[in-house]
């Protein structure tokens, strides 16, 4: 599968391209310019195109920033990304510093210089951010000063590829499990709730879901980049290149949606002049409301009304999601059985194992697209939380290590992400018991009744308090949103020691991903997907209860467990997972993993 941007694991990267930048900001008259992750959809997977920031500094990771001064220059990282930006960025360009901690704002307060101009994009910034930018580059009495023409860009001049056109198709009720013009109903009702006439739909995955459709414009996701005006009647106005406009598609979209180009939004959105319209804040960027504004729109600050409803999937998507797993699950099955044997005796390197992997999924038939880069970290480079392995990188697996292998496929019928952690040769003592203590937190996690009306926030310390009580911890979060045949991380919803407000609901599916990361000698972590679901009362209980049911078939490995560190309860939860996978994904594989598979799923 594709990967981008490759040669930017050579740190010669940033020095190639930095002058270029800083002369085009010289002759804007800006002394810094502020370089984000996001490109004007807010995707965390980019084009090509739009990956700017990996372009200006040889940084791969889906989440960061970069400060460019004509002296001086920093990336900002979370702590995913601590070990990986340190192999891809020239330290003597950029400064390493925390995005979270501080992050780009105290960087500003502390750095910049009095009447400097530091320049941005607004297309590229939600105004909450840029809020905050402009009071940390005001303190320290510089200006934010936004730019028609984006330096950067300019930069890149002709050697930047093209924007993405994938035709954009329909995708059926068969997997979508409603029409679109009943969603249309639904997202005009809440339109109408927050007493507005129209709403702005920016986030591509809202677009896919709302008009039933799928592209191809962004890696890893099958999203069409585009834009719409919703109206609260159910009309809506879609925006797309008309090269991505396949014949059936008109058709498909129905006489209540009108086609326009992207070159007619800036016209429709001055057309809405003294309505109400809802832009969600965190998902549009500074430009709408500039837009907006300078129209006439009274605009309405709330949150993408596609975005919840998307999150819930229907009983269609929850089953297809299943059929998804089951068929992944083999794939993976094969691939484990690969490493528990030829493996083990001639153990692979990262890239062999990543296209090993993709092999097995690539024979399934079904496989449209990998749903995340395959993550295939052996020893010290698994302690890298969001690591990738490349050409430069690649390091060969080796008798004691660990390999951990984080991956998923996208599906018609739904989106995958599974992660194994495999021991190849024996794994020491230490990381029998790492290994224990966080299987022992997915289990709690998966194990849980919590009340209706429960966030994710209020489950994370499950997951975490068997490492917590050795003193370890893990530095991401602990669940994320997946979509239906969309995004592998998608919100509102998440588990994670960060505050959430929106509680988990029937059909929610989230990751359950405990880790543990020994920086310079391995890293551990179990990933199951599960969805939120009605469990059944309790007895004596006065609370409506929820649970989760696993989505995910894939055997862990059962060298790495130590059993005596697993309560009975937590023993019996294990062997009940490994009976539903063999009995699920057994047939399904040839007789020698079938064989294998019995073994691996044998009782603890």
């Amino acid at each position: 599968m594709r990967q981008t941007f490759d040669e930017t694991t050579d740190p010669s990267f940033g020095p190639r391209h930095v002058p270029l930048i800083r002369a085009a900001m010289a002759e804007q008259g800006l002394d810094g310019f502020l370089v984000p992750h996001e490109d004007e959809h807010q995707n965390e997977y980019l084009p090509e195109a739009n990956d700017r920031l990996a372009w200006a500094t040889g940084f791969t990771g889906s989440a960061g920033a970069a400060v460019i001064f004509q002296d001086q220059a920093a990336v900002f990282v979370d702590g995913r990304y601590a070990l990986q930006v340190k192999n891809q960025v020239d330290l003597s360009l950029f400064e390493i510093r925390d995005l979270m901690e501080g992050g780009v704002t105290e960087y500003l307060e502390t750095e910049a210089a009095r009447g400097q101009a530091i320049g941005y994009d607004p297309r590229l910034h939600s105004p909450d951010a840029l809020a905050r930018l402009r009071a940390a580059a005001e303190a320290a009495g510089a200006e934010l000063k936004p730019v028609s023409d984006n330096p950067l860009d300019l930069a890149w001049g002709g050697a930047r590829p093209s924007q993405p056109a994938a035709p954009v198709a329909p995708h059926p009720l068969e997997y979508s499990g409603e029409e679109s013009a009943a969603k249309r109903a639904r997202v005009g009702e809440t339109i109408a709730q927050k007493a507005a006439e129209a709403a702005i739909l920016t986030a591509p995955a809202s677009l896919a879901w709302r008009f039933n459709i799928r592209g191809g414009d962004v890696r890893c996701t099958p999203l069409p980049l585009g834009q719409a005006i919703l109206h609260k009647d159910g009309r809506a106005d879609l925006f797309l290149d008309p090269a991505k406009v396949t014949e059936e598609l008109p058709a498909w979209l129905g006489n209540q949606v009108r086609l326009q180009r992207p070159d007619d939004l800036p016209g429709a959105l001055a057309a809405l002049k003294g309505k109400r319209v809802l832009v969600d804040p965190a998902q549009s960027s500074a430009w709408y409301f500039e837009a907006l504004a300078a129209a006439g729109v009274e605009v309405v600050k709330a949150e993408d009304p596609c975005a919840l409803p998307r999150a819930c999937k229907n009983a269609v998507e929850v089953e297809g999601s299943r059929r998804a797993h089951i068929r992944d699950g083999a794939a993976l099955s094969r691939f484990l059985h690969w490493l528990a044997t030829e493996g083990q005796t001639n153990p692979p390197d990262e890239m062999e194992a990543v296209a090993k992997l993709e092999g097995f999924r690539e024979s399934t038939g079904a496989l449209k697209d990998l749903s995340l880069d395959t993550i295939a970290g052996a020893a010290s480079n698994g302690a890298m939380m969001h690591y990738r392995p490349t050409e430069k990188l690649n390091k060969r697996v080796r008798a004691g290590q660990l390999l951990l292998v984080d991956s998923g496929g996208q599906y018609l019928d739904g989106t995958t992400d599974v992660t194994r952690t495999v021991a190849i040769g024996e794994p020491s003592a230490e990381m029998r018991q790492r290994f224990t203590l966080v299987l022992k937190g997915n289990l709690a996690l998966a194990a849980v009744r919590f009340p209706a009306g429960t966030t994710g926030s209020a489950l994370d310390a499950l997951a975490r308090a068997p490492l917590w009580s050795y003193g370890l911890d893990y530095d991401h979060g602990t669940g994320h949103g997946v979509g239906s045949y969309l995004g592998v991380h998608e919100g509102p919803q998440r588990i994670s020691k960060v505050p959430n407000t929106v509680a988990l609901r029937p059909g929610m599916i989230v990751s359950n991903e405990p880790g543990y990361y020994k920086e310079g000698d391995y890293g551990i972590r179990i990933e199951n997907l599960q969805v939120a679901t009605e469990a059944a009362p309790i007895s004596g209980g006065e609370r409506p209860m929820m649970g989760f049911e696993t989505l995910t078939m894939a055997p862990i490995d059962r060298r790495l467990i130590d059993r005596d560190l697993l309560t009975p309860a937590e023993r019996a939860q294990l062997d009940g997972y490994h009976a539903e996978v063999l009995a699920k994904v057994g047939p399904l594989v040839e007789p020698q993993v079938a064989a294998w598979l019995k073994d691996a799923c044998a009782p603890i």
